[in-house]
Formats: C-alpha cells, sequence, structure tokens
C-alpha cells in the first residue's frame, strides 16, 4: 500500500478542518505561555492554503508540490514563530517527497525531514519544551514502525501517538526556548501550544492516511 497525491491533498484539507476546530484551544495555550495567537495564525494560514490549492488550475503532480505550496503560503500569511517553523518543516519534508507516491520509507523520510526543518530553523532539541517535543518521538515511532514492516498508513499512526504523548510530556517541562522561556519556572504546568498544534497535524495526516487504505 502506497500514499499518494490525492492523499497529500486529503491530509492539507483536514489539517485545516483541525487547526480550525481546535483554534481557541490552541489560543487559550499560547495566552497561557506565548503571545495567544499560535491557534489564530495556523487557521488563517490554512485556509490560505487551501484558497490557493482550489484555485489551481491543474492538480500537482507530486506530493512534494502540495508541501511545497503549504509551506510558501504558510510562510507568507503565518506571524510570529509558527510561520517561518511550520513553513520550513514543510519546505523541507516537500524535498523528501518529490514523487507521486510514498512508501512506508517514504512516510518516514517526509516526519524526519519535517523534523531536520524544525530542529534547523528553531535551534531547540528535546526537552526545551518546543514542538520539537512532538517531532522528535514521531520521527523515531515512524522508523520503529517501519522496522517492523508497517503500511506507510501505520507508519502515520504511530507518528501521530509518538507526538501527541511527546507534546503531553511538555507540561511539566520549563521552557528554554522562544517567547515561553521568559517565564522561566511558570512556564511548568502547562501544555506547549506548538507541540499541541505539531499532533494535530500528524494526527490529520494518519486519519488521511486510514481514509486512502
Amino acid at each position: 500500500m502506497t500514499l499518494d497525491v490525492a492523499w497529500a491533498v486529503d491530509w492539507v484539507r483536514r489539517t485545516a478542518a483541525t487547526v480550525t476546530e481546535h483554534r481557541d484551544e490552541l489560543v487559550e495555550l499560547d495566552r497561557l505561555i506565548g503571545d495567544g495567537d499560535h491557534g489564530e495564525n495556523l487557521a488563517r494560514g490554512f485556509a490560505a492554503v487551501l484558497s490557493k490549492l482550489d484555485a489551481l488550475e491543474e492538480p500537482p503532480a507530486q506530493i512534494g508540490d502540495v508541501l511545497r505550496l503549504v509551506a510558501t503560503t504558510l510562510m507568507s500569511t503565518v506571524g510570529g514563530a509558527a510561520g517561518p517553523l511550520y513553513g520550513t518543516a514543510y519546505l523541507r519534508a516537500s524535498k523528501a517527497t518529490a514523487t507521486s507516491v510514498l512508501d512506508s520509507e517514504g512516510a518516514v523520510a517526509l516526519v524526519e525531514a519535517a523534523l531536520d526543518g524544525v530542529v534547523t530553523r528553531g535551534k531547540a532539541g528535546p526537552g526545551e519544551k518546543t514542538m520539537v517535543d512532538a517531532w522528535t518521538p514521531a520521527a523515531a515511532a515512524a522508523v520503529e514502525a517501519a522496522d517492523h514492516g508497517a503500511p506507510p498508513s501505520e507508519v502515520l499512526a504511530s507518528a501521530a501517538r509518538a507526538a501527541q504523548e511527546g507534546a503531553e510530556a511538555t507540561i511539566p517541562l520549563v521552557a528554554t526556548k522562544g517567547r515561553a522561556s521568559y517565564l522561566g519556572e511558570r512556564s511548568a504546568g502547562h501544555l506547549d501550544p506548538g507541540a499541541r498544534s505539531s499532533a494535530l497535524i500528524l494526527a490529520a495526516a494518519a486519519e488521511a492516511a486510514a481514509a486512502a487504505d
């Protein structure tokens, strides 16, 4: 079983829907330890992505084309740290998916490339209460699933579950990167909004893959 361009488009649409659905939650999480605009920024960004996707005269030829559209749109429409971070994640992922279909190894490459983009752009590592804390276990889980012969849908499902666990594990952490780091010890006890939105995005990828099975 492989994932195709239709899956990538469905992933984008599901992401836009879940970001909108959880907008208030993300706003509140960010209000507690950040600027309070994470949910609104992401919802606006993915609405713009949908508009550009719907305006295409021809369907994308490769999965990477879909992800590149997401990357460039988020970079140009999303303010704060989220635009550059997610933009770079999707851009790196687009370079790893310059193909019309993804097998399990391709799904791993996508997640690992997105993680690399976040780390490179944000200069953060695991344990610093950022979206890296969701993407790092997601990539590890994807590798493990693929190594055990899982199809790409289960690779992404494993990544999504690990991302959610990683996001929840940010609650007791003290932030050392980004605006949340200004709070010092007071940042502990709160779920990181970027880690939460990362888990939502990976869950959307897994749901789209399950629907494609």
